[in-house]
């Protein structure tokens, strides 16, 4: 699949908003007046700037809030509606926060859990599709929810949580690594099914179906080297989990060392998400002569 920019800006950057709002409405960190708006501009900013970054990938963005009608069969709908949802319980609870000084737990149980279930719509929205085996797979929910909490852990200052969660997910994402190399194969997936002429035999592509670029060749078909791969996965993991958890566990904490390992972690994932994408194979590729 081609990683466009804004479709990696917006799993990022909301999941990351959207896991902070989650801690806030948990009561991490217990903030209040002044303080408390700085801590939930910073969360909506995140989860709202995402959101609007994903509009620029639409066709036809004017058309945006067609999305939210389709809430029974789509994902992307349910992950509309549910935003909304929770953006409006955390502003709630948020300016009862700022302005009253006072907390209601249940309204913010409620924005946190409503917070996790729409990081697993925006992750539901790739993992329901059947042609990108990769993708396909219930791994793909956990790393979204994971990512989503563990930079919230870090952006509320919830140290001890957010190291636990850096090594996790480090482990987890090689774990996913390793289940999604081999799913496309495994799906069966060839020219030859594709085509529907294995039925006489080997299969090859005599010339490229298009002369030139269209749709499917700019959205879906896109391959990375595997060398150029096991470099990224390397340099994500490192910036993403190790070298901020070595950060928070054994230098003295400070606020810029923090805002160091939290700059270091968002680069991580951003090369991680980039990955995400870039090594999904879609099944279409294989009328282009390529697996991706």
């Amino acid at each position: 699949m081609h990683p466009a920019p804004s479709i990696i800006a917006f799993t990022v950057f909301s999941g990351l908003g959207f896991g902070m709002l989650a801690f806030l409405g948990l009561g991490k960190p217990d903030v209040s007046g002044f303080t408390g708006f700085v801590f939930f501009f910073i969360a909506f900013a995140l989860a709202v700037g995402g959101l609007i970054s994903s509009t620029f990938h639409l066709g036809n963005p004017q058309r945006a809030l067609k999305a939210f009608s389709q809430w029974r069969s789509s994902w992307l709908s349910r992950e509309g509606c549910l935003a909304v949802a929770t953006l409006s319980v955390m502003g709630l609870y948020a300016l009862l926060i700022i302005f009253f000084n006072t907390r209601v737990p249940v309204l913010g149980i409620l924005g946190a859990l409503l917070c996790v279930a729409t990081v697993f719509a925006t992750s539901m929205i790739y993992t329901q599709i059947k042609t990108v085996p990769r993708w396909n797979h219930w791994t793909v929910p956990v790393l979204f929810m994971g990512y989503a909490l563990t930079g919230g852990a870090f952006l509320t200052g919830q140290v001890r949580i957010a190291a636990a969660g850096l090594i996790t997910m480090g482990l987890f994402q090689l774990i996913a690594w390793g289940l999604g190399d081999g799913r496309f194969a495994k799906s069966g997936s060839t020219i030859e099914t594709a085509t529907g002429l294995g039925r006489i035999g080997k299969t090859r592509m005599f010339e490229a179906p298009h002369s030139s670029k269209n749709y499917l060749m700019t959205e879906m078909v896109h391959v990375v080297g595997r060398k150029h791969a096991t470099k990224l996965r390397i340099i994500g993991l490192v910036f993403m989990s190790l070298l901020p958890w070595a950060i928070l566990m054994f230098l003295n904490f400070s606020h810029l060392m923090a805002l160091v390992a939290l700059v270091m972690h968002v680069a991580g994932v951003l090369t991680i998400r980039w990955l995400f994408f870039a090594e999904a194979e879609h099944t279409v590729g294989l009328y282009y002569g390529a697996r991706g």
